[in-house]
Formats: structure tokens, C-alpha cells, sequence
């Protein structure tokens, strides 16, 4: 089902079709608001917010672009909001949030996310649960290796060494993978 139709079903108050669409965009768009906020929390209620509004009707007008384009910068634009209430003393820089490169990648670096993104899910569930929990803390929420190992309460010196097992495991999984590709074309 395309966007725009997810979309129109949401517009109906079907819930179904608004959960296709954040597990559609959930993650990208998480990375997008944690770039800007650089806060978890924040980053967190922002994406609460987005999808929020478009259940209450948020207005998407394709004449004026993608539905994709649409979100970011409607997460965009909830985030600075966001940020200005937390925090109202702070000077946003707009010329910041105005440089960031277009969030709407091509149809073909999609596809190739979603191929990519699907080895790598896949190469994950094959490491032990430890090595998956520190590496999604480091690499997918931006945890420092200090900071996971006082959260687990675990020397940093076993966060560093299930780092380099876990990585070393990925590495010659997804290499796999990419030269079976490579075979393929």
C-alpha cells in the first residue's frame, strides 16, 4: 500500500494504517529529530507529536510535494517547536535547520536501504543478546560505551570487547551477503 493511501485510510480514523505508517517511517525519522535534538527524550515526544497531528488531520497536499517530504518537515517543524518550549532562552540557529539536506532520498536508495536494512536486522538477530543490546545502544540510540556500561553496570571493558565481537560477527556476515549480491547481478 502506498503512502498516499495509508494516508487517506488514516484521514478515515483507521488505526491500522496510521501504526503501517510509523513502522514505515519510525526509524528514519527518529534518526532525523534525534539530529536535531540530540536528545532522547525529546526526540522521542517529537515523533509522539507528529503522528498525533496526523491522526488529528494533519493536511498533506500532494501538489506541493511527497507525502515523505511532507513528514519531515512536518517533524521538523514540531521539533523546533518543541525545542522552543522546552527550552525558550535558547537562539535556534535556522540556518541550521534549513541546511539539512532534503530528507527524500530516490526510489532506488529506498529500495537499497530497505535491502541493506534487512541484512542488517537479519545479521543482528544472529549475535548473542548482549552483543545486539550493545550495539543498538551505541550505533542505533547514540549511547557512549561509558554510558552503557553504567546503565548495565558492567566493566566498559567488556562493553568494548562485545563491541568488537559483535562488529567482527557483522562484518564477515554482511560481507556475505554483499558478495552473494555482487554474484547475483
Amino acid at each position: 500500500m502506498t503512502d498516499i493511501e495509508l494516508y487517506e485510510r488514516v484521514r478515515q480514523k483507521d488505526k491500522q494504517a496510521l501504526e503501517a505508517l510509523y513502522d514505515r517511517y519510525e526509524r528514519i525519522l527518529y534518526a532525523f529529530v534525534m539530529q536535531l535534538t540530540k536528545d532522547r527524550d525529546l526526540a522521542e515526544e517529537a515523533m509522539q507529536e507528529v503522528f498525533i497531528k496526523l491522526w488529528r488531520g494533519g493536511v498533506y497536499d500532494d501538489s506541493k510535494g511527497k507525502f515523505k517530504s511532507w513528514l519531515f518537515t512536518m517533524s521538523r517543524h514540531v521539533t523546533i517547536d518543541l525545542i522552543r518550549k522546552r527550552k525558550p532562552d535558547l537562539q535556534l540557529d535556522e540556518s541550521y535547520a534549513e541546511a539539512i539536506p532534503s530528507p527524500a532520498p530516490s526510489v532506488e536508495t529506498e529500495v537499497e536501504w530497505q535491502e541493506e536494512r534487512t541484512q542488517i536486522e537479519t545479521a543482528m538477530a544472529e549475535l548473542p543478546t548482549e552483543q545486539q543490546q550493545v550495539v543498538r545502544l551505541m550505533y542505533f540510540q547514540g549511547l557512549s560505551q561509558q554510558k552503557i556500561a553504567d546503565a548495565y553496570d558492567i566493566p566498559l571493558g567488556t562493553v568494548k570487547g562485545r563491541i568488537r565481537l559483535a562488529l567482527k560477527q557483522l562484518r564477515r556476515h554482511l560481507s556475505h551477503d554483499l558478495i552473494d549480491k555482487e554474484v547475483e547481478r
